[in-house]
């Protein structure tokens, strides 16, 4: 299940252990085909998969320096350990989450 994220429950949700970020906006083409991808990535790994809305979250994308969505971000107890811009398909972000499990 992907958790909805905002600046209000940001620190909260990703605090601890390893979590996935998806900064995406409702417009972009390429951040809709991301989140089926996402939504099975979620099932199969120990880590909590999540979005955030560049448009609605502006400090929180401010924060990451979103240049380019969507912007994946890995996190491990509450730090960034990675990050990938644009279109991934599922081998590339499971193998990114891996090399930080």
């Amino acid at each position: 299940m992907i958790k909805i994220l905002n600046e209000s429950n940001f620190k909260e949700e990703t605090s601890s252990g390893l979590s996935l970020v998806d900064f995406y906006a409702d417009w972009c083409g390429p951040c809709k085909m991301l989140t089926p991808i996402l939504e099975n990535i979620s099932e199969k790994v120990d880590a909590s998969v999540c979005k955030v809305d560049v448009e609605k979250n502006r400090d929180l994308a401010r924060k990451f320096g979103v240049r380019g969505i969507p912007l994946i971000v890995v996190l491990k107890d509450g730090e960034p350990v990675e990050q990938m811009v644009g279109f991934k398909d599922e081998k590339t972000i499971m193998e990114m989450i891996q090399r930080h499990a």
